[in-house]
């Protein structure tokens, strides 16, 4: 055959093994050539193309009028032009001297359309499909299409859902593409069961995970949705509850889950191996750094002997130590735990190698998935950067930062080889979740007859923790109730000036009416500076401005003597006074270790505060005040909490006498089955109470799940004791001035509800003077420490 014959290309098997092929069949053949001649053509003529320019086309296939090319050119030809992804089919033919190229286009998307769809906006599932306006359609992408809105759906717990596409064909090449959904009911989970778990009861084990089964909130909590990615944290989150609690041979054997189609719900099943509990055995530390004496380092390991084994104590005590050696410096300071397990006695030895690590450098930090979140909000959170030494510890260290700040769902730090051999690049990959938050509130507390207030109180806020991804905190909130009004507004900056200082301000305004016969109005403001001292302790300098109006109301203000008022001198005389201005420092230090603030189990929250007015207004005192709480596992299997508190405070004047608002006032948390403001000195009328000067109170309580209640809904049960005594107050007047102790006994229920923590409170007085006032029923916000 001569150059000037005939050449036809393509073959539909060339079209399949470049994967362009998706349905219906592609008319490009190619004729065998007869002679080893080069064929060469005077002239290219596209046809079939609408959109594509004739001249584009040419220049992908590559053969210019005049050039000798062979079938091998041909082919390459036609694979470039289906790997444009612009055309459905092509075909090649050389006609004389013409090679003549035919294209057939895809269809143009003018617009994405989906039907039927009410869980699940159009926004995220245009989101989720490749098919977008403009887009070339294809019936592969159509398809790919259709499974991930199914897979949409399936994250959003409806596995039933249906999705069918079709187009409308709107001439011209274009093409409307359209996905009818069924969503079908919400596929429950019926089911979180546990087989080979002899420690912990399967009631414990639920609470550990974070699959729930399906109840009547679930619509609210969104918890009882299946996933494989959330099966798999839960595998990781057992392992870390078992390790923490002495079983270091604890493994998962399996995982499951089983979806019964016809009543479509899950059954999600883990098998589990718990071991052998294990205590801490001896305890040692070696060293092969000349000028680190192993001795010397006792300080800083967490693991104790005949303590109960815990990875956390483990994993603390190496980045307790290679802090500590790297400080002084020994950048590539490795620590390597050694364990050694005795069957018999069931110990386990751990001894810390310390040792030179291999010279690694951070080449490159690379982060992703943070579509929302700023990279310098994920690296501030990391002591180390581009070009410092590679330390594993000193990474973990930032992994667990970054999970608290409770802005990703799964934080995941991985390396790869850098440019150079002793160069790595770390690569930080994050899924991020929602972080603002909508919360509605309410509380009871019984009307008390001297003060008016109490009764029903709302409250409704909007919090985001990472404002506009760059981390930082803004709250409003507003409140009220019969006889109350609340407002208030707060922000903090956690890296102020790029530093692990937290900066911020509070604005709030309160307004009071007491039983009719006077008001209160203040306004105030809060500038603040917090810094961390250690992960679990934390120091805070802060600027405190207030102003306070008071008025007399109803028969008080008509003839503040009427019988009717009843209003005691002191009171009266400081409404007189009024508007007070306080404007003072206080400097706040914090101690957390509690395991999980929304429900914790373990650890100690602890607060002691030195507030100094003076700086100008009319307050002048020194005010104490400090409150610790203790959390410890009473009955791991039965998952029986105690919590003992103890708080005091104190104030002394500095200047003039005490205001009388300046005193302290008995609320819930310092004493439980007493009104607010209920307990103390008191004045001659035997109605209002003053205030003191001083208050101890303490309390114990046990926590326990409810039987009968599933786990899922977060209610728990409780059983207390309160003690406390509130006395000292310098104002003329005043009775009922000595320490005297009051006490109480109650029950109560806690609710992790989706609104946040609500508690319910009934209590009954068994030790109680007889000026007190009684309050046997609150429910309200859960804020015990």
């Amino acid at each position: 055959m001569k150059a000037g014959s005939k050449f036809v290309s393509a073959v539909s098997a060339l079209a399949l093994s470049a994967g362009l092929v998706a349905t219906g069949s592609i008319a490009v053949q190619f004729a065998a050539v007869a002679s080893a001649e080069a064929a060469v053509v005077r002239s290219i003529e596209v046809r079939g193309n609408r959109r594509v320019d004739s001249g584009t086309i040419r220049e992908y296939v590559g053969i210019s009028p005049g050039q000798n090319f062979s079938p091998a050119d041909i082919n390459e030809a036609v694979k470039t032009l289906f790997g444009t992804g612009l055309f459905s089919d092509v075909r090649i033919n050389q006609v004389g001297s013409t090679l003549v190229v035919e294209v057939d286009e895809y269809a143009i998307v003018n617009a994405v359309i989906f039907q039927g769809n009410k869980k699940v906006k159009d926004a995220d599932l245009a989101a989720a499909v490749q098919l977008k306006p403009r887009s070339t359609y294809s019936q592969a992408a159509l398809d790919a299409d259709i499974e991930a809105v199914r897979q949409a759906y399936s994250r959003v717990g409806r596995e039933d859902a249906t999705v069918s596409g079709r187009i409308m064909d709107l001439g011209e090449n274009r093409v409307n593409v359209v996905f009818e959904i069924v969503e079908g009911g919400r596929t429950k989970i019926t089911g979180v069961t546990f087989v080979g778990n002899n420690a912990f009861s399967d009631g414990r084990l639920r609470d550990v995970i974070s699959t729930k089964q399906s109840n009547l909130l679930s619509f609210l909590f969104r918890n009882d949705v299946y996933s494989d990615d959330r099966l798999r944290a839960d595998e990781e989150a057992l392992r870390r509850f078992y390790y923490n609690r002495g079983y270091a041979d604890f493994r998962v054997i399996s995982s499951s889950a089983e979806l019964d189609e016809a009543q479509n719900q899950y059954t999600v099943t883990f098998t589990v191996e718990e071991g052998e509990r294990y205590t801490f055995g001896d305890i040692s530390i070696e060293s092969t750094l000349d000028g680190v004496d192993a001795q010397s380092l006792n300080s800083q390991i967490e693991t104790r002997s005949g303590s109960v084994y815990s990875a956390d104590n483990v994993e603390d005590t190496i980045i307790a130590l290679t802090e500590e050696v790297v400080g002084r410096g020994y950048a590539f300071a490795q620590v390597t735990p050694r364990g050694n397990r005795n069957f018999e006695s069931r110990t386990i030895d751990v001894a810390y190698s310390i040792d030179q690590g291999p010279r690694t450098y951070i080449e490159r930090i690379e982060i992703r998935g943070n579509d929302r979140t700023r990279d310098y909000v994920i690296r501030r959170e990391f002591d180390v950067s581009e070009g410092d030494a590679f330390n594993q510890v000193m990474v973990q260290r930032a992994k667990r930062r970054l999970d608290r700040l409770d802005y990703f769902q799964t934080v995941n730090i991985s390396t790869v080889p850098g440019s150079q051999p002793d160069q790595v690049y770390l690569i930080i990959d994050v899924v991020e979740k929602p972080t603002g938050e909508f919360s509605v509130g309410a509380g009871y507390s019984t009307k008390s007859e001297s003060t008016g207030t109490g009764g029903v109180s709302l409250e409704g806020s909007v919090s985001e923790r990472n404002f506009l991804g760059r981390g930082q905190y803004i709250k409003v909130s507003a409140g009220g109730g019969t006889n109350s009004r609340d407002y208030s507004l707060s922000f903090t900056e956690p890296y102020f000036l790029g530093r692990r200082i937290a900066a911020g301000f509070d604005i709030y305004r309160q307004t009071r009416e007491y039983n009719d016969r006077y008001s209160s109005d203040t306004t105030g403001a809060t500038i603040r500076l917090g810094l961390p001292i250690t992960d679990s302790l934390t120091s805070q300098i802060a600027y405190n401005y207030s102003r306070e109006e008071y008025e007399l109301t109803g028969i008080c203000l008509t003839d503040p003597t009427d019988p009717n008022c009843n209003i005691a001198p002191q009171i009266l005389d400081a409404i007189t006074q009024s508007p007070w201005v306080k404007s003072s420092v206080s400097w706040t230090l914090l101690y957390n270790t509690i395991d999980d603030p929304k429900n914790p189990r373990e650890g100690l929250y602890s607060t002691f505060s030195v507030e100094y007015a003076g700086l100008g207004g009319d307050a002048e005192f020194v005010k104490l005040t400090g409150r610790g709480s203790y959390y410890h596992m009473l009955l791991e299997e039965q998952d029986v909490v105690g919590v003992v508190s103890v708080g005091a405070g104190h104030i002394v004047q500095t200047g003039g006498p005490l205001r009388l608002f300046d005193y302290f006032q008995n609320d819930s948390k310092m004493i439980r089955g007493f009104e607010s403001s209920g307990i103390g000195p008191v004045a001659a009328n035997g109605t209002d109470h003053l205030g003191g000067d001083t208050y101890i109170s303490a309390s114990a309580e046990a926590q326990f799940p409810l039987p009968a209640v599933p786990e899922s809904l977060g209610i728990k049960g409780a059983v207390f004791a309160d003690a406390a005594t509130l006395f000292g107050n310098d104002l003329g007047g005043a009775n009922a001035t000595d320490m005297e102790w009051r006490a109480s006994v109650g029950a109560s229920l806690l609710w992790q509800s989706p609104f946040g923590p609500i508690r319910f409170d009934y209590a009954v007085p068994v030790v109680k003077e007889p000026t007190d006032q009684v309050q046997h029923f609150n429910f309200g916000v859960s804020t015990r420490f």
